[in-house]
């Protein structure tokens, strides 16, 4: 994997940045379409769920991933 990239996105009016590896941005967009809906729609889904948890908003997308792929495994 490479380094993260800083991705510019605007949820809830307001613009945000997320540093992800191409990888996992490709998996995020992914999902998304899965769900049909856009990748800021998503992540301000995620974004509202991660309230006191004290974890940025890339490394939440993250954990977003995995999940999605481990429930998928089941």
């Amino acid at each position: 994997m490479m380094r993260p990239k800083k991705r510019s996105l605007t949820i809830r009016g307001h613009r945000t940045s997320i540093a992800l590896e191409d990888e996992l941005w490709e998996d995020f967009q992914f999902i998304a379409k899965s769900k049909n809906c856009s990748t800021a729609s998503l992540v301000a889904d995620i974004d509202s769920e991660r309230v006191d948890s004290g974890r940025s908003l890339s490394s939440a997308i993250r954990i977003f991933i995995l999940q999605y792929w481990k429930n998928k495994a089941v």
